[in-house]
């Protein structure tokens, strides 16, 4: 981790090494690196309890850590997840919703607190249109949705 220039470092509450793993089975390109246990009792645990673990989440440096409960993750940060087809889009969104939660215009969060961004590129693609009409129907029918529809995405482009 110590290579890359830029790392992620998601701070939680509990679960650090559950959550990694959740996050390397469910995306490609992810693997578990490292696991740091305490050498001894600490004030969020006891020796041998896991305090970090080096992972890469879909190609880049990541750690989760067991912080100091009650100091998780919120709405101020999100990853987002790039999808091509709708069937990856709703395999992602219910992998990460299962146990979390649901949130306006391809946001959710996991079981752990963390929030993500489920987003086609149909829906990017739309929204960085050449032309500002198809920008703003993109946008309104973004709007009325929660997890990204592909096909009325590609409805709102095509007017």
């Amino acid at each position: 981790m110590a290579d890359s220039k830029l790392a992620l470092c998601l701070w939680l509450d509990q679960g650090a090494e559950e959550a990694a793993n959740f996050y390397c089975d469910l995306f490609p390109d992810s693997d578990i690196t490292r696991v740091d246990r305490s050498p001894s009792d600490w004030p969020a645990g006891k020796a041998g309890d896991v305090i970090t673990i080096a992972f890469t989440l879909l190609g880049l440096p990541a750690m989760a850590m067991n912080g100091r409960p009650g100091d998780g993750p919120n709405d101020a940060l999100s990853l987002q997840v790039f999808t091509d087809t709708q069937e990856e889009t709703d395999r992602y969104w219910a992998a990460l919703t299962e146990g979390g939660g649901e949130m306006a215009c391809s946001w959710c969060y996991d079981r752990y607190g963390v929030r993500w961004q489920v987003v086609s590129r149909v829906l990017m693609d739309g929204l960085g249109h050449d032309d500002p009409e198809v920008r703003g129907r993109v946008f309104t029918a973004m709007q009325d949705m929660v997890k990204i529809d592909h096909a009325g995405i590609e409805r709102a482009i095509a007017g």
